[in-house]
């Protein structure tokens, strides 16, 4: 039978209609399609609630921030008391190194290398530092200032007498003698640089303290740089020897350099005293 449509319903063969078959007759109809319904799912994607995205990034927020304050504030660590015996073996009491009685060892310049210098007597200095003595006492004097030369080069033979013959004639120790005056091989006049200047004007502070007090000192406390003198002994210095405004040196060449400041920084820790004994005094020039 075949079977027509029409706006009312069925129609059979005969153009009459029939009466549309009955639902529950009619096969299942499955609205999947074949090609959906037997193909396996594979990788279901779920969706994150943003509300348990956003708690979750500032839990790990939080504990960075703490973890970083943490490691940048370390935890201090305690101190530990120093005993006055540690500390000052750490830093050590410190004297010149190869002394003799707060003096360090020089060599003795040759004689090819000194020339006579101005300011009285027949006083030499290397030839360097002969040019610049000479020139310092010329400008002293056209600033009304008169520079005397009290002592210049000398060798370890006249260091002799000045030492040992004085001493005995003094009845001084060595340690008292060495206060005023260098062992033989000891003394900075032997350089040749090293030169002991008073004021014309006054001689009566010639080798003594007072002598900072004049004319010529003051002088050459503002000049000498200039000429490339510097005072050897000033107050406090890192060799230990007494104050002596009169004695100046020549440091303007490479040689007096090394010579001065090479000596300068012989400087070695003393031992460490033991528990209960009393430091020892520093030496004294």
């Amino acid at each position: 039978m075949q079977i027509a449509l029409c706006r009312s319903g069925l129609l059979d063969n005969t153009g009459s209609p029939e009466k549309p078959p009955n639902v529950s007759e009619l096969p299942p109809v499955d609205d999947i399609p074949v090609a959906l319904r037997d193909t396996p799912i594979v990788n279901r994607r779920y969706r994150v609630k943003p509300v348990v995205l956003i708690s979750g990034l500032v839990g790990l927020g939080a504990i960075a921030f703490i973890a970083g304050l943490l490691i940048g504030n370390p935890a201090p660590k305690p101190k530990v008391a120093s005993s006055p015996q540690s500390s000052q073996s750490s830093t050590g009491s410190q004297t010149p190194a190869d002394n003799l009685l707060g003096h360090l060892p020089y060599k003795e310049a040759p004689a090819s290398e000194l020339q006579p210098i101005a300011g009285g007597g027949s006083f030499k200095l290397r030839k360097a530092a002969a040019k610049k003595y000479n020139a310092m006492v010329a400008a002293a004097r056209a600033d009304g200032v008169i520079l005397v030369t009290i002592s210049g080069f000398r060798s370890i033979a006249e260091q002799q007498p000045l030492f040992f013959d004085v001493k005995a004639e003094r009845g001084q120790d060595a340690k008292e003698r060495a206060e005023v005056s260098a062992p033989p091989g000891y003394s900075e006049h032997h350089t040749g640089y090293a030169v002991d200047i008073g004021d014309g004007n006054a001689p009566a502070t010639n080798l003594n303290p007072k002598f900072e007090n004049t004319a010529a000192f003051k002088w050459l406390q503002k000049n000498a740089p200039r000429f490339s003198f510097e005072m050897s002994f000033p107050r406090d210095n890192v060799q230990g020897v007494n104050y002596e405004p009169w004695h100046w040196r020549f440091v303007g060449d490479t040689q007096s350099l090394e010579t001065f400041y090479k000596a300068k920084n012989l400087v070695v820790k003393s031992p460490e005293p033991k528990e209960g004994a009393t430091p020892a005094s520093p030496i004294k020039k």
